[in-house]
C-alpha cells in the first residue's frame, strides 16, 4: 500500500522556507532594533533587588525580536496564497497554500492581533511613556489578555458554532456556552505562562518550539494538513529566532512574540481538541505561571516569599544555577513531558 508523503513533504518544505527566510532577514531586524536603541530596561524600583542583579546587564539587549516569527509566518502564508492565486490551482504554489479559511485564517489572524497589542506594549516598555514603569502593568497585560481571548471565544461559538470539548478516553461533549468561558480561561492562560517565561536567553522560544512542535504532530494525526503546516511555519520562524536567541542573546522576544505565540497555542489547543493534553505540552509554561501565581498569593497572605524570585526560572538562578544551565534542563523537561502527552494523545487517537 503506497503511502502519501506529499503531506510531511508540504510540512517540512514550509518549515525550512520559514527558517530560512527568518535566519536570512534578522540582520535587517537587528540593525534597525540597534539603530534606534530598541533596547530592554530593566525595573529597579527596589521591589526586586534579586532579580535587578541578575539581570542589569541584559539593559539595552534591543527586545521586539518576536517580529521575526510572526511577520515571516504572515508573509511565508500571504505570498504562497497570492502566487496560487495569481498562477492558477494547477501550479506547486497552490498545492503548498495553506492558508484556508476552515483551518489557519481564524489562528493567523489571532496572532497578528495579539502581536501587535504586545508590540505597543514593548513599545511602551522602552520609551519615556509611563515613566519608570516597563510597559503596561501587569493588570492591564490581564485585561487585554482577556479582551483577545473573549473575541476567540465568541468567534469559536457564534460563527464556528463550537462548544465542543473532548475529555480524553472518555469522550466529546458539547457543552454550550459554559465554552465561552472556558476558551477565554485558556487563552488567557497560555498568553500569561509564555509571557512570563520570557525572561531567559532562548527559554520561552525552546519551550514554544517544543509545544508548536506538538502540535505539528497532532494536526497531521487529525487531517488538519493546513493547520500542521502552519505550525510547521511558527517552528522554522522560531529555529531561526532560536539561533539567535540563545545565550548572549542578540536581541529578546519580548511581549510582541510571547503574547501572539502564547494566544496563537491556545487557540490551536482549541481547534483540535486537545485542551486537556495542552498541560503536558506547554508543561514548563503552566509551571512559571503556577510559581508566579503562588510567590504572588503567597507574599499577600502570609507576607513571605516561597520562591527567592519568581518566576521559578529566577529561582534557580537565585540559587547559583548559571542561566544556560537552567535554560537548557527547562528545555530538556518541556521535551520530555511533551512526548508523554503525545504519547496519551495516540493511546486516545486510536481509541476513537
Amino acid at each position: 500500500m503506497a503511502i502519501d508523503i506529499f503531506p510531511i513533504i508540504k510540512i517540512l518544505t514550509i518549515a525550512i522556507i520559514s527558517f530560512i527566510i527568518a535566519l536570512f532577514g534578522t540582520p535587517i531586524l537587528t540593525h534597525f532594533l540597534y539603530k534606534y536603541k530598541l533596547g530592554k530596561r530593566i525595573r529597579n524600583e527596589g521591589k526586586t533587588p534579586i532579580f535587578t542583579a541578575l539581570h542589569k546587564k541584559k539593559e539595552g539587549t534591543p527586545t521586539m525580536g518576536g517580529i521575526l516569527i510572526w511577520v515571516v509566518v504572515s508573509f511565508v502564508a500571504l505570498i504562497i496564497l497570492l502566487l496560487a492565486k495569481w498562477l492558477g490551482p494547477d501550479t506547486i504554489f497552490s498545492d503548498f497554500n495553506f492558508l484556508t479559511r476552515q483551518q489557519t485564517l481564524l489562528p493567523l489572524g489571532i496572532l497578528l492581533f495579539a502581536a501587535i497589542i504586545g508590540l505597543a506594549d514593548d513599545f511602551i516598555g522602552i520609551s519615556k511613556i509611563g515613566g519608570k514603569r516597563r510597559g503596561l502593568r501587569m493588570k492591564h497585560r490581564l485585561m487585554l489578555f482577556f479582551l483577545i481571548a473573549l473575541v476567540g471565544a465568541l468567534w469559536f461559538y457564534f460563527k464556528l458554532d463550537w462548544d465542543l470539548i473532548r475529555i480524553p478516553f472518555i469522550g466529546d461533549f458539547n457543552i454550550g456556552i459554559w465554552y465561552i468561558p472556558i476558551f477565554i480561561f485558556v487563552i488567557m492562560a497560555t498568553s500569561f505562562s509564555a509571557n512570563q517565561t520570557d525572561g531567559l536567553d532562548g527559554l520561552v522560544g525552546g519551550v514554544l518550539l517544543t509545544a508548536f512542535s506538538s502540535y505539528v504532530v497532532i494536526s497531521y494525526m487529525q487531517g488538519r494538513l493546513e493547520l500542521a503546516t502552519f505550525c510547521g511555519a511558527i517552528v522554522g520562524a522560531l529555529l531561526a529566532f532560536l539561533w539567535f536567541n540563545i545565550h548572549p542573546a542578540r536581541f529578546f522576544m519580548g511581549d510582541t512574540g510571547s503574547m501572539s505565540l502564547g494566544v496563537t497555542l491556545g487557540v490551536i489547543a482549541m481547534l483540535t481538541n486537545s485542551l486537556f493534553f495542552l498541560p503536558f505540552i506547554g508543561f514548563i509554561l503552566v509551571i512559571e505561571s503556577l510559581s508566579t501565581i503562588v510567590q504572588i498569593l503567597s507574599k499577600k497572605i502570609r507576607k513571605k516569599k516561597i520562591f527567592l524570585s519568581a518566576p521559578i526560572h529566577h529561582h534557580f538562578e537565585a540559587r547559583g544555577w548559571p542561566e544556560t544551565k537552567v535554560t537548557m534542563r527547562f528545555w530538556i523537561i518541556s521535551s520530555m513531558v511533551a512526548i508523554i502527552g503525545l504519547i496519551l494523545f495516540f493511546i486516545d487517537f486510536n481509541i476513537l
